[in-house]
Protein backbone atom coordinates (compact mmCIF):
# COMPACT_ATOMS: atom_id res chain seq x y z
CA UNK A 1 0.00 0.00 0.00
CA UNK A 2 1.57 3.01 -1.03
CA UNK A 3 -0.15 6.66 -1.06
CA UNK A 4 0.73 8.93 -3.50
CA UNK A 5 1.13 12.34 -1.66
CA UNK A 6 3.15 15.41 -1.92
CA UNK A 7 4.26 17.66 1.07
CA UNK A 8 5.57 21.12 -0.69
CA UNK A 9 9.13 21.85 1.15
CA UNK A 10 11.82 23.63 0.35
CA UNK A 11 13.00 23.52 -3.73
CA UNK A 12 15.58 25.29 -5.22
CA UNK A 13 19.01 26.66 -4.14
CA UNK A 14 19.36 28.87 -1.08
CA UNK A 15 21.20 31.25 -2.34
CA UNK A 16 18.16 32.07 -4.40
CA UNK A 17 16.09 33.43 -1.65
CA UNK A 18 17.75 36.05 -1.10
CA UNK A 19 16.66 37.47 -4.61
CA UNK A 20 12.86 37.67 -2.79
CA UNK A 21 13.33 40.87 -1.37
CA UNK A 22 12.63 43.41 -4.13
CA UNK A 23 15.68 45.91 -4.93
CA UNK A 24 14.76 49.37 -5.94
CA UNK A 25 13.55 51.46 -7.85
CA UNK A 26 10.85 48.21 -8.76
CA UNK A 27 7.29 48.68 -8.72
CA UNK A 28 7.76 45.37 -6.12
CA UNK A 29 9.89 47.48 -4.01
CA UNK A 30 7.29 50.29 -3.15
CA UNK A 31 4.85 47.56 -3.28
CA UNK A 32 6.46 46.08 -0.46
CA UNK A 33 7.77 48.79 1.32
CA UNK A 34 4.78 51.56 1.14
CA UNK A 35 2.03 49.18 1.54
CA UNK A 36 0.52 47.44 4.84
CA UNK A 37 0.32 43.54 4.12
CA UNK A 38 -2.70 41.77 4.57
CA UNK A 39 -2.16 39.65 8.05
CA UNK A 40 -5.75 38.14 8.07
CA UNK A 41 -5.44 34.39 7.92
CA UNK A 42 -7.95 32.52 6.02
CA UNK A 43 -8.09 29.03 6.80
CA UNK A 44 -9.08 26.54 3.71
CA UNK A 45 -11.93 23.92 4.94
CA UNK A 46 -11.32 20.20 4.62
CA UNK A 47 -10.67 18.79 1.00
CA UNK A 48 -11.68 15.80 -0.64
CA UNK A 49 -13.94 14.00 1.72
CA UNK A 50 -17.13 13.92 -1.05
CA UNK A 51 -14.00 11.45 -3.32
CA UNK A 52 -14.65 8.79 -0.64
CA UNK A 53 -18.50 9.62 0.70
CA UNK A 54 -20.14 6.23 -0.61
CA UNK A 55 -23.91 5.88 0.15
CA UNK A 56 -24.20 8.48 2.81
CA UNK A 57 -20.80 7.03 4.09
CA UNK A 58 -17.15 7.72 4.51
CA UNK A 59 -15.80 4.67 2.95
CA UNK A 60 -12.08 4.65 3.87
CA UNK A 61 -8.92 2.01 3.10
CA UNK A 62 -5.94 2.82 4.66
CA UNK A 63 -4.23 4.81 2.22
CA UNK A 64 -7.51 7.02 0.81
CA UNK A 65 -7.20 7.87 4.87
CA UNK A 66 -3.79 9.15 4.91
CA UNK A 67 -4.38 11.31 1.68
CA UNK A 68 -7.19 12.69 3.81
CA UNK A 69 -4.79 13.51 6.33
CA UNK A 70 -2.18 14.67 4.29
CA UNK A 71 -4.64 16.85 3.23
CA UNK A 72 -6.13 18.76 6.07
CA UNK A 73 -4.24 17.60 9.16
CA UNK A 74 -3.85 20.70 11.76
CA UNK A 75 -0.27 19.32 12.86
CA UNK A 76 1.08 18.64 9.66
CA UNK A 77 -0.15 21.90 8.29
CA UNK A 78 1.79 23.38 11.24
CA UNK A 79 5.32 21.64 10.89
CA UNK A 80 5.45 22.32 6.89
CA UNK A 81 4.72 25.88 7.95
CA UNK A 82 7.56 25.90 10.55
CA UNK A 83 10.14 25.72 7.95
CA UNK A 84 9.43 29.17 6.82
CA UNK A 85 11.37 31.06 9.46
CA UNK A 86 14.88 29.49 8.81
CA UNK A 87 13.75 30.00 5.33
CA UNK A 88 13.61 33.77 6.06
CA UNK A 89 16.95 33.64 8.27
CA UNK A 90 18.90 32.78 5.24
CA UNK A 91 17.49 35.80 3.27
CA UNK A 92 18.46 37.83 6.48
CA UNK A 93 21.48 36.82 6.64
CA UNK A 94 22.40 37.82 2.83
CA UNK A 95 21.63 41.51 4.42
CA UNK A 96 25.24 42.49 5.28
CA UNK A 97 25.43 42.82 1.54
CA UNK A 98 22.64 44.77 0.79
CA UNK A 99 23.89 48.23 -0.56
CA UNK A 100 22.23 51.37 1.54
CA UNK A 101 22.09 54.78 -0.46
CA UNK A 102 21.83 57.72 1.99
CA UNK A 103 20.78 61.14 0.92
CA UNK A 104 20.43 64.69 3.10
CA UNK A 105 19.92 68.17 2.30
CA UNK A 106 20.49 71.07 4.44
CA UNK A 107 19.48 74.69 4.33
CA UNK A 108 20.97 77.69 6.60
CA UNK A 109 20.35 81.06 6.89
CA UNK A 110 21.75 83.38 9.36
CA UNK A 111 22.56 86.72 10.28
CA UNK A 112 24.85 88.38 12.59
CA UNK A 113 26.68 91.55 13.82
CA UNK A 114 30.23 92.11 12.28
CA UNK A 115 32.76 92.23 14.60
CA UNK A 116 35.59 93.14 12.54
CA UNK A 117 35.81 95.39 9.58
CA UNK A 118 37.36 92.30 7.38
CA UNK A 119 33.81 90.76 7.84
CA UNK A 120 33.11 93.17 4.76
CA UNK A 121 29.71 94.17 6.42
CA UNK A 122 27.96 95.87 9.12
CA UNK A 123 25.35 93.12 9.45
CA UNK A 124 26.47 89.91 8.24
CA UNK A 125 23.67 88.38 6.49
CA UNK A 126 24.91 84.33 5.00
CA UNK A 127 22.96 81.22 3.52
CA UNK A 128 24.68 78.37 3.15
CA UNK A 129 22.71 75.21 1.29
CA UNK A 130 24.49 71.56 1.54
CA UNK A 131 23.00 68.40 -0.38
CA UNK A 132 25.08 65.26 0.49
CA UNK A 133 24.92 61.95 -1.08
CA UNK A 134 25.98 58.32 -0.03
CA UNK A 135 26.51 54.88 -1.39
CA UNK A 136 27.83 52.20 0.50
CA UNK A 137 28.36 48.57 0.72
CA UNK A 138 29.97 45.19 1.76
CA UNK A 139 31.09 43.09 -0.42
CA UNK A 140 31.35 38.69 -0.32
CA UNK A 141 35.11 39.12 0.66
CA UNK A 142 34.44 41.68 3.71
CA UNK A 143 35.33 44.78 2.00
CA UNK A 144 33.60 47.86 2.83
CA UNK A 145 33.40 50.57 0.16
CA UNK A 146 31.46 53.96 0.04
CA UNK A 147 30.95 56.18 -2.57
CA UNK A 148 30.21 60.17 -1.29
CA UNK A 149 29.06 62.89 -3.65
CA UNK A 150 28.48 65.99 -1.67
CA UNK A 151 28.33 69.55 -3.01
CA UNK A 152 27.48 73.29 -1.50
CA UNK A 153 26.45 76.81 -2.22
CA UNK A 154 26.97 79.92 0.13
CA UNK A 155 26.03 82.75 -0.84
CA UNK A 156 27.05 86.43 1.66
CA UNK A 157 26.54 90.08 1.52
CA UNK A 158 30.43 90.46 2.42
CA UNK A 159 32.16 92.43 0.57
CA UNK A 160 34.86 90.94 0.63
CA UNK A 161 33.85 87.27 -0.76
CA UNK A 162 35.65 86.61 -4.09
CA UNK A 163 32.98 83.99 -5.29
CA UNK A 164 29.39 85.10 -4.08
CA UNK A 165 27.89 82.71 -4.06
CA UNK A 166 30.29 79.76 -3.66
CA UNK A 167 29.57 76.44 -5.49
CA UNK A 168 31.45 73.58 -4.13
CA UNK A 169 31.76 70.03 -4.88
CA UNK A 170 33.51 66.91 -3.48
CA UNK A 171 33.51 63.35 -4.41
CA UNK A 172 35.09 60.35 -2.62
CA UNK A 173 36.11 56.93 -2.99
CA UNK A 174 36.70 54.98 0.62
CA UNK A 175 37.09 51.06 1.43
CA UNK A 176 37.78 49.20 4.69
CA UNK A 177 39.92 46.01 3.92
CA UNK A 178 39.58 43.84 6.81
CA UNK A 179 43.61 41.98 6.69
CA UNK A 180 43.37 39.42 9.73
CA UNK A 181 40.25 39.28 11.26
CA UNK A 182 37.18 38.90 8.90
CA UNK A 183 39.36 38.36 5.79
CA UNK A 184 37.89 36.30 3.24
CA UNK A 185 34.29 35.40 1.53
CA UNK A 186 34.41 32.19 3.67
CA UNK A 187 34.06 34.64 7.15
CA UNK A 188 31.91 37.09 5.53
CA UNK A 189 29.95 34.12 4.15
CA UNK A 190 29.45 32.32 7.89
CA UNK A 191 26.40 33.59 8.97
CA UNK A 192 24.49 32.25 5.81
CA UNK A 193 26.03 28.80 5.74
CA UNK A 194 24.66 28.59 9.41
CA UNK A 195 21.77 29.27 8.20
CA UNK A 196 21.60 26.73 5.27
CA UNK A 197 22.90 24.13 7.74
CA UNK A 198 20.46 25.02 9.89
CA UNK A 199 17.33 24.85 7.20
CA UNK A 200 18.68 21.58 6.11
CA UNK A 201 18.59 20.18 10.04
CA UNK A 202 14.47 21.97 9.94
CA UNK A 203 13.87 20.00 7.01
CA UNK A 204 15.30 16.72 8.51
CA UNK A 205 12.95 17.21 11.69
CA UNK A 206 10.50 18.16 9.16
CA UNK A 207 10.46 14.69 8.24
CA UNK A 208 10.96 12.89 11.53
CA UNK A 209 7.75 15.02 12.52
CA UNK A 210 6.02 13.79 9.48
CA UNK A 211 6.77 10.09 10.13
CA UNK A 212 5.29 10.57 13.86
CA UNK A 213 2.44 12.29 12.76
CA UNK A 214 1.90 9.70 10.18
CA UNK A 215 2.30 7.08 12.47
CA UNK A 216 -0.06 8.75 15.31
CA UNK A 217 -2.85 8.64 12.35
CA UNK A 218 -2.34 5.47 11.13
CA UNK A 219 -2.23 4.43 14.96
CA UNK A 220 -6.04 5.88 15.27
CA UNK A 221 -7.09 4.35 12.50
CA UNK A 222 -6.14 0.33 13.92
CA UNK A 223 -7.50 1.89 17.16
CA UNK A 224 -11.24 2.17 15.41
CA UNK A 225 -10.73 -1.28 13.49
CA UNK A 226 -9.30 -2.69 16.93
CA UNK A 227 -12.77 -1.48 18.66
CA UNK A 228 -14.93 -2.54 15.67
CA UNK A 229 -14.12 -6.04 15.26
CA UNK A 230 -14.02 -5.98 19.58
CA UNK A 231 -17.33 -4.79 19.27
CA UNK A 232 -18.16 -7.72 16.90
CA UNK A 233 -16.98 -10.52 18.76
CA UNK A 234 -19.13 -8.82 21.70
CA UNK A 235 -22.14 -8.78 19.50
CA UNK A 236 -21.62 -12.40 18.15
CA UNK A 237 -20.94 -13.56 21.88
CA UNK A 238 -24.62 -11.46 23.05
CA UNK A 239 -26.26 -13.05 20.25
CA UNK A 240 -25.32 -17.01 21.53
CA UNK A 241 -26.18 -15.74 25.27
CA UNK A 242 -29.37 -14.29 23.88
CA UNK A 243 -29.74 -18.04 22.33
CA UNK A 244 -28.85 -19.90 25.78
CA UNK A 245 -31.21 -17.82 27.45
CA UNK A 246 -34.09 -18.35 25.07
CA UNK A 247 -33.17 -22.14 25.64
CA UNK A 248 -32.63 -22.35 29.25
CA UNK A 249 -35.87 -20.45 29.78
CA UNK A 250 -37.91 -22.54 27.61
CA UNK A 251 -35.80 -25.71 29.32
CA UNK A 252 -37.17 -24.39 32.68
CA UNK A 253 -40.52 -23.82 31.60
CA UNK A 254 -40.76 -27.60 30.96
CA UNK A 255 -39.32 -28.43 33.78
CA UNK A 256 -36.09 -29.90 32.31
CA UNK A 257 -33.77 -27.89 34.78
CA UNK A 258 -33.75 -26.10 38.25
CA UNK A 259 -34.88 -22.73 38.76
CA UNK A 260 -31.05 -22.42 40.14
CA UNK A 261 -29.52 -23.60 36.46
CA UNK A 262 -31.20 -20.25 34.91
CA UNK A 263 -29.65 -17.72 36.92
CA UNK A 264 -25.56 -18.29 35.01
CA UNK A 265 -27.30 -17.89 31.30
CA UNK A 266 -29.07 -14.92 32.63
CA UNK A 267 -25.50 -13.39 34.62
CA UNK A 268 -23.71 -14.30 31.02
CA UNK A 269 -26.42 -12.30 28.90
CA UNK A 270 -26.30 -9.35 31.12
CA UNK A 271 -22.46 -9.19 30.99
CA UNK A 272 -22.59 -9.57 27.10
CA UNK A 273 -25.19 -6.73 26.98
CA UNK A 274 -22.70 -4.49 29.54
CA UNK A 275 -19.44 -5.47 27.08
CA UNK A 276 -21.49 -4.68 24.09
CA UNK A 277 -22.56 -1.13 25.50
CA UNK A 278 -18.88 -0.41 26.52
CA UNK A 279 -17.21 -1.32 23.35
CA UNK A 280 -20.12 1.04 21.66
CA UNK A 281 -19.09 4.00 23.62
CA UNK A 282 -15.54 2.95 23.37
CA UNK A 283 -15.39 2.60 19.34
CA UNK A 284 -17.50 5.77 19.00
CA UNK A 285 -14.79 7.89 20.94
CA UNK A 286 -11.88 6.43 18.92
CA UNK A 287 -13.86 7.50 15.75
CA UNK A 288 -14.07 11.02 16.89
CA UNK A 289 -10.38 10.83 17.31
CA UNK A 290 -9.66 9.28 13.90
CA UNK A 291 -12.49 12.57 12.12
CA UNK A 292 -9.33 14.89 14.13
CA UNK A 293 -6.93 13.34 12.36
CA UNK A 294 -8.12 13.52 9.01
CA UNK A 295 -9.83 16.98 9.80
CA UNK A 296 -13.90 15.20 9.11
CA UNK A 297 -14.29 17.26 12.97
CA UNK A 298 -14.19 20.69 10.66
CA UNK A 299 -17.08 20.23 8.66
CA UNK A 300 -20.42 20.52 10.69
CA UNK A 301 -22.09 17.65 7.53
CA UNK A 302 -18.77 15.33 7.18
CA UNK A 303 -18.63 14.42 11.30
CA UNK A 304 -21.59 13.52 11.27
CA UNK A 305 -21.51 10.87 8.72
CA UNK A 306 -20.42 6.99 9.63
CA UNK A 307 -17.09 5.81 8.98
CA UNK A 308 -16.79 2.70 7.47
CA UNK A 309 -12.99 1.64 7.40
CA UNK A 310 -12.37 -1.23 4.49
CA UNK A 311 -9.01 -2.71 6.17
CA UNK A 312 -9.16 -6.37 7.40
CA UNK A 313 -7.86 -7.15 10.68
CA UNK A 314 -6.02 -10.73 9.62
CA UNK A 315 -2.73 -9.62 8.77
CA UNK A 316 -0.55 -11.12 5.64
CA UNK A 317 2.74 -12.33 7.30
CA UNK A 318 5.73 -12.50 5.20
CA UNK A 319 7.35 -15.96 6.48
CA UNK A 320 11.49 -14.51 5.55
CA UNK A 321 12.86 -13.42 8.75
CA UNK A 322 14.17 -10.01 9.19
CA UNK A 323 17.95 -9.31 8.65
CA UNK A 324 18.58 -6.74 12.11
CA UNK A 325 21.66 -5.71 10.95
CA UNK A 326 20.77 -4.55 7.38
CA UNK A 327 17.71 -2.65 8.90
CA UNK A 328 19.97 -1.15 11.47
CA UNK A 329 21.88 0.18 8.94
CA UNK A 330 18.95 1.40 6.97
CA UNK A 331 17.53 3.33 9.86
CA UNK A 332 20.89 4.50 10.72
CA UNK A 333 21.44 5.94 7.15
CA UNK A 334 17.81 7.30 6.79
CA UNK A 335 16.60 8.51 9.91
CA UNK A 336 15.83 11.87 9.85
CA UNK A 337 16.40 12.51 13.39
CA UNK A 338 19.98 11.41 13.10
CA UNK A 339 20.74 13.41 10.43
CA UNK A 340 19.49 16.43 11.88
CA UNK A 341 22.07 15.61 14.83
CA UNK A 342 24.83 15.28 12.39
CA UNK A 343 23.45 18.34 10.61
CA UNK A 344 23.97 20.18 13.90
CA UNK A 345 27.74 19.13 13.91
CA UNK A 346 28.06 21.33 10.73
CA UNK A 347 27.16 24.17 12.60
CA UNK A 348 28.67 23.57 15.45
CA UNK A 349 31.87 23.51 12.48
CA UNK A 350 31.26 26.70 11.44
CA UNK A 351 30.90 28.21 14.66
CA UNK A 352 34.14 27.00 15.77
CA UNK A 353 35.49 28.61 12.77
CA UNK A 354 33.78 32.14 13.88
CA UNK A 355 35.23 31.55 16.84
CA UNK A 356 38.76 31.18 15.70
CA UNK A 357 38.01 34.48 13.85
CA UNK A 358 37.07 36.34 16.29
CA UNK A 359 40.65 35.48 17.77
CA UNK A 360 42.26 36.85 15.24
CA UNK A 361 43.93 40.36 15.77
CA UNK A 362 42.17 43.13 13.77
CA UNK A 363 44.18 44.92 10.97
CA UNK A 364 42.24 46.57 8.33
CA UNK A 365 43.64 48.69 5.67
CA UNK A 366 41.39 51.98 4.64
CA UNK A 367 41.86 54.06 1.57
CA UNK A 368 40.17 57.34 0.35
CA UNK A 369 39.87 59.19 -2.95
CA UNK A 370 38.34 63.01 -2.85
CA UNK A 371 38.05 65.18 -5.77
CA UNK A 372 36.79 68.74 -5.30
CA UNK A 373 35.67 71.45 -7.89
CA UNK A 374 35.02 75.12 -6.81
CA UNK A 375 32.60 77.44 -9.14
CA UNK A 376 30.20 80.48 -8.66
CA UNK A 377 30.15 83.82 -9.59
CA UNK A 378 33.87 85.82 -9.79
CA UNK A 379 34.36 89.63 -8.09
CA UNK A 380 37.77 90.79 -8.86
CA UNK A 381 38.26 93.36 -6.86
CA UNK A 382 41.54 95.61 -6.29
CA UNK A 383 42.83 97.25 -3.18
CA UNK A 384 40.56 95.43 -1.15
CA UNK A 385 42.12 96.75 2.19
CA UNK A 386 41.88 100.40 0.64
CA UNK A 387 39.44 102.16 -1.30
CA UNK A 388 38.13 98.61 -2.38
CA UNK A 389 36.83 98.81 -6.29
CA UNK A 390 35.00 96.16 -8.06
CA UNK A 391 37.55 95.50 -11.66
CA UNK A 392 34.74 92.59 -13.06
CA UNK A 393 32.32 89.90 -12.44
CA UNK A 394 33.06 86.52 -13.75
CA UNK A 395 29.75 84.69 -13.85
CA UNK A 396 29.72 80.96 -13.09
CA UNK A 397 28.22 78.25 -11.75
CA UNK A 398 27.80 74.95 -10.93
CA UNK A 399 28.87 73.54 -14.40
CA UNK A 400 32.57 75.02 -13.07
CA UNK A 401 32.62 73.14 -10.03
CA UNK A 402 31.69 69.72 -11.91
CA UNK A 403 34.45 70.52 -14.61
CA UNK A 404 36.87 70.93 -12.02
CA UNK A 405 35.75 68.17 -9.89
CA UNK A 406 35.46 65.08 -12.95
CA UNK A 407 38.45 66.40 -14.21
CA UNK A 408 40.29 65.15 -10.84
CA UNK A 409 42.44 68.40 -10.77
CA UNK A 410 42.44 68.68 -7.13
CA UNK A 411 42.95 65.24 -5.67
CA UNK A 412 43.14 64.16 -1.64
CA UNK A 413 44.97 60.65 -1.23
CA UNK A 414 44.92 59.29 2.17
CA UNK A 415 45.86 55.62 3.62
CA UNK A 416 45.42 54.22 7.05
CA UNK A 417 46.49 51.38 8.30
CA UNK A 418 44.52 50.03 11.64
CA UNK A 419 45.42 47.49 14.10
CA UNK A 420 43.93 46.49 17.41
CA UNK A 421 45.76 43.47 19.44
CA UNK A 422 43.90 42.09 22.21
CA UNK A 423 47.00 41.64 24.96
CA UNK A 424 44.97 39.23 26.34
CA UNK A 425 41.51 38.37 25.28
CA UNK A 426 39.92 36.05 27.78
CA UNK A 427 36.07 36.50 26.51
CA UNK A 428 36.81 35.19 23.19
CA UNK A 429 38.71 32.18 24.16
CA UNK A 430 35.76 31.03 26.22
CA UNK A 431 33.66 31.32 23.29
CA UNK A 432 36.51 29.59 21.71
CA UNK A 433 36.12 26.93 24.31
CA UNK A 434 32.66 26.91 24.45
CA UNK A 435 32.43 25.99 20.36
CA UNK A 436 34.41 22.99 20.83
CA UNK A 437 32.88 21.69 23.87
CA UNK A 438 29.49 21.92 22.50
CA UNK A 439 31.14 20.47 19.30
CA UNK A 440 31.78 17.47 21.83
CA UNK A 441 28.64 17.17 23.62
CA UNK A 442 26.53 17.03 19.85
CA UNK A 443 28.73 14.20 18.89
CA UNK A 444 28.36 12.50 21.89
CA UNK A 445 24.73 12.95 21.38
CA UNK A 446 25.29 11.87 18.00
CA UNK A 447 26.40 8.40 19.01
CA UNK A 448 24.00 8.22 22.16
CA UNK A 449 21.47 8.29 19.42
CA UNK A 450 22.65 5.88 17.12
CA UNK A 451 22.93 3.50 19.77
CA UNK A 452 18.88 4.45 20.87
CA UNK A 453 18.47 3.79 17.05
CA UNK A 454 20.28 0.26 16.83
CA UNK A 455 18.49 -0.69 20.26
CA UNK A 456 14.48 0.72 18.68
CA UNK A 457 15.15 -1.30 15.66
CA UNK A 458 15.91 -4.23 17.79
CA UNK A 459 13.22 -3.84 20.09
CA UNK A 460 10.61 -3.25 16.81
CA UNK A 461 11.90 -6.35 15.28
CA UNK A 462 11.55 -8.27 18.23
CA UNK A 463 7.86 -6.81 19.00
CA UNK A 464 7.07 -7.89 15.63
CA UNK A 465 8.33 -11.39 15.45
CA UNK A 466 6.31 -12.07 18.71
CA UNK A 467 3.29 -10.34 17.62
CA UNK A 468 3.75 -12.93 14.61
CA UNK A 469 3.73 -15.62 16.42
CA UNK A 470 1.09 -14.67 19.14
CA UNK A 471 -1.87 -14.01 15.90
CA UNK A 472 -0.42 -17.65 15.01
CA UNK A 473 -0.92 -19.11 18.40
CA UNK A 474 -4.46 -17.44 18.71
CA UNK A 475 -5.73 -18.71 15.27
CA UNK A 476 -4.99 -22.41 16.79
CA UNK A 477 -6.83 -20.87 20.02
CA UNK A 478 -9.71 -20.21 18.59
CA UNK A 479 -9.79 -23.00 16.47
CA UNK A 480 -9.55 -25.34 19.32
CA UNK A 481 -12.18 -22.94 20.82
CA UNK A 482 -14.80 -22.92 18.08
CA UNK A 483 -14.38 -27.21 18.24
CA UNK A 484 -14.89 -26.85 21.81
CA UNK A 485 -18.13 -25.14 21.76
CA UNK A 486 -19.57 -27.69 19.21
CA UNK A 487 -18.68 -30.46 20.87
CA UNK A 488 -19.88 -28.90 24.27
CA UNK A 489 -23.29 -28.34 22.55
CA UNK A 490 -23.71 -32.11 21.27
CA UNK A 491 -22.89 -33.36 24.56
CA UNK A 492 -25.41 -30.71 25.69
CA UNK A 493 -27.91 -31.85 22.76
CA UNK A 494 -27.30 -35.84 24.51
CA UNK A 495 -27.91 -34.89 28.23
CA UNK A 496 -24.46 -35.83 29.05
CA UNK A 497 -23.12 -32.44 30.51
CA UNK A 498 -24.90 -28.76 31.90
CA UNK A 499 -25.77 -25.77 30.43
CA UNK A 500 -22.57 -24.38 32.87
CA UNK A 501 -19.89 -26.01 30.36
CA UNK A 502 -21.48 -24.93 27.28
CA UNK A 503 -21.47 -21.32 28.36
CA UNK A 504 -18.37 -21.72 29.77
CA UNK A 505 -17.18 -22.67 25.96
CA UNK A 506 -19.17 -19.90 24.36
CA UNK A 507 -17.33 -17.11 26.86
CA UNK A 508 -13.40 -19.30 26.11
CA UNK A 509 -14.61 -19.04 22.07
CA UNK A 510 -14.88 -14.89 22.23
CA UNK A 511 -12.33 -14.79 24.56
CA UNK A 512 -9.94 -16.43 22.29
CA UNK A 513 -11.82 -14.46 19.02
CA UNK A 514 -11.01 -11.10 21.12
CA UNK A 515 -7.44 -12.78 21.50
CA UNK A 516 -6.91 -13.13 17.98
CA UNK A 517 -8.50 -9.59 17.11
CA UNK A 518 -5.90 -7.93 19.41
CA UNK A 519 -2.81 -9.86 18.09
CA UNK A 520 -3.70 -9.04 14.57
CA UNK A 521 -3.97 -5.33 15.48
CA UNK A 522 -0.71 -5.34 17.92
CA UNK A 523 1.36 -6.55 14.93
CA UNK A 524 -0.38 -3.96 12.34
CA UNK A 525 0.90 -1.51 15.13
CA UNK A 526 4.38 -2.97 15.81
CA UNK A 527 4.74 -3.29 12.24
CA UNK A 528 4.21 0.67 11.59
CA UNK A 529 6.40 1.02 14.29
CA UNK A 530 9.31 -0.95 12.85
CA UNK A 531 8.34 1.26 9.70
CA UNK A 532 9.13 4.39 11.64
CA UNK A 533 11.95 3.69 13.68
CA UNK A 534 13.92 2.27 10.55
CA UNK A 535 13.19 5.66 8.97
CA UNK A 536 10.91 4.01 6.26
CA UNK A 537 7.41 4.77 6.77
CA UNK A 538 7.36 8.21 4.51
CA UNK A 539 8.51 5.73 1.74
CA UNK A 540 6.76 2.86 2.23
CA UNK A 541 3.28 5.34 2.57
CA UNK A 542 4.24 7.23 -0.46
CA UNK A 543 4.90 10.52 0.98
CA UNK A 544 7.74 12.66 -0.78
CA UNK A 545 8.74 15.66 0.95
CA UNK A 546 10.51 18.35 -1.40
Amino acid sequence: MRVNALIAGFVGASSLLAQEAPAFPKAAYFRTHFTTPDARVELQPPVRFEDFRVNGALELSLRSYLELVLANNTDIAIQRLNLEAPRNAIMRAFGVFDPTFTSSFNAQRQKAASTSVLQGATLLSSLSQRLNTGYQQTLDSGTQFNVNLNGTKDSSNDTFRTFNPALAATMQFGFTQPLLRNRGASIARLPIMVARSQLRRSEYDLRDQLMRLIAAAETAYWDVVDARENLKVQQDYLKLSDVSLKRSQRELELGAISPLEIYRPQQQYANAEIAVSRLQFQLAQREDALRRQMGADLHPEIRKLPIVLTETVSPMFDARPFEQEALVESALATRPDLRAQLQTLDVDELQIKQATNNLRPDLSLAGNYSAQGRGGTFYERSNVFGQSQLVRVVPGGIGDAMDQLFGFTLPTYAFTLTLRLPLRDRARNADLADALVRKKIDSLRARNLEQQIRLDVLNAINQVEAAKAGVQLARVALDFAQKQVEAEQKRYDLGVTIMYFVLQAQTELAQAQSELVRNSISYRRNLLTLLRVTGQLLDERGVIVQ
